[in-house]
């Protein structure tokens, strides 16, 4: 999954346009840089703490979707071996499947949500050289 598919999108200090962020803008975001608005080219940047820490909760995001996959092979193997061997029936590894992949499917769905937010950018402030 790209960066630009996430849906982080951000709202202009200055005009208050609301524009999806670009990959260069979330990496100046990341190490606390300036960054120019598209629409009216003033200097922007996040300093809210609360944005921030939510900003970078994204990155502990990223891998659950692979893991989950995993997980949930994992589980429907687990259930098919266990029919299999006849610990359970074939209605019981139907059911177990079935609640493997709807909680599969509720979690990337979370996920989905969590990830798109607005960032309030503010009016960067001038640094003195």
């Amino acid at each position: 999954m790209s960066v630009a598919t996430l849906g982080i999108q951000g709202r202009c200090a200055h005009c208050q346009a609301t524009l999806l962020l670009k990959p260069w803008q979330l990496n100046a975001i990341a190490i606390n840089e300036a960054f120019t608005c598209s629409h009216c080219q003033k200097a922007l940047e996040l300093r809210c703490p609360q944005q921030i820490k939510r900003f970078k909760s994204l990155d502990s995001l990223a891998l659950v979707r692979a893991s989950a996959m995993v997980t949930l092979c994992t589980a429907l193997l687990v259930a098919l071996v266990m029919e299999w061997i006849g610990l359970i029936s074939v209605t019981e590894q139907l059911n177990f499947s079935l609640i493997a992949v709807f909680g599969f499917f509720a979690l990337i769905d979370h996920v989905r949500r969590r990830q798109h937010l607005t960032l309030v950018l503010e009016a960067a402030r001038v640094h003195a050289d």
